[in-house]
């Protein structure tokens, strides 16, 4: 009653109605779109999907009718297979055990456990309370009790509060210390997709752009400095990708300004 009474005199008083703040905040600066999530009611307007052929986040969008679009986990696009897991609606829907040219390459077959339990963004969801909490961990770590998965995309590697390039694979050295592998461009000032958490409830999105390309140390020098509690990179480079309404497009390969194809995508509706 109290809040009804203060909307009404807003409106006797200004002759407009005062609405919440949107539960998506966006903003921009220097080469940076810093979107946040907030609330619990947006927890279950999020949903990770793969599509069976590779298609753009403008695809994507425009098919999934969401609000936001941002590119997820990794992907091989010699094959259009994935390199990442992805979980929608309790179930895995994309596994890159069967990957053929991960388990067939003989330095990353090597390195396969690391590559499986790499950093995940996750919405979890407790059957008991109906309660939906944000995580960043290890795709093979465990969930509360009475709680599992709702949906989730592995990226990675995790950014903060430690940087985790060898031990997820991403840097890959030979007996001598030398580095014999990188992925993701990991050590290289590139566009970036970043999603970290603030306790568990208020998820960011960090898209730096090709006017701001940075590599991971940049990266974790700037969550610190927004005071993020854990921070991980999803698919990044010219896969790095965001559409929101038909307000913003974020392009990383420009070509026709139609940006590259990819596999897996984080949708907010």
């Amino acid at each position: 009653m109290k809040k009804l009474l203060l909307l009404l005199l807003s409106v006797i008083l200004t002759g407009q109605f005062v609405y919440a703040a949107p539960p998506i905040d966006i903003s921009y600066s220097d080469g940076i779109y810093h979107i946040i999530l907030k609330g619990d009611k947006i927890k279950k307007r999020i949903q990770f999907m793969a599509s069976e052929s590779l298609i753009t986040n403008r695809e994507a969008h425009n098919k999934s009718q969401a609000r936001l679009t941002v590119n997820a986990g990794f992907f091989d696009p010699s094959n259009q297979k994935t390199i990442s897991y992805i979980i929608n609606d309790r179930t895995t829907s994309e596994d890159p055990m069967f990957n053929e040219n991960l388990t067939s390459n003989p330095i990353l077959r090597r390195n396969l456990d690391k590559i499986m339990n790499r950093t995940e963004f996750r919405v979890v969801e407790c059957d008991s309370d109906r309660r939906l909490y944000y995580e960043i961990a290890p795709h093979k770590s465990s969930v509360e009790f009475g709680c599992v998965v709702r949906t989730a995309a592995q990226g990675g590697p995790l950014i903060y509060p430690e940087l985790k390039m060898e031990e997820e694979a991403f840097v890959i050295k030979n007996k001598d210390g030398e580095i014999i592998h990188e992925s993701a461009s990991v050590l290289h000032k590139t566009a970036r997709t970043i999603i970290g958490i603030k306790g568990t409830d208020e998820a960011h999105i960090l898209i730096f752009t090709d006017e701001h390309p940075a590599d991971l140390y940049d990266v974790q020098a700037y969550v610190k400095k927004l005071g993020i509690d854990r921070a991980m990179a999803f698919d990044g480079g010219s896969s790095t990708s965001m559409n929101y309404l038909n307000k913003y497009e974020v392009v990383s390969t420009k070509g026709d300004g139609g940006g590259r194809s990819l596999k897996s995508f984080m949708l907010v509706y």
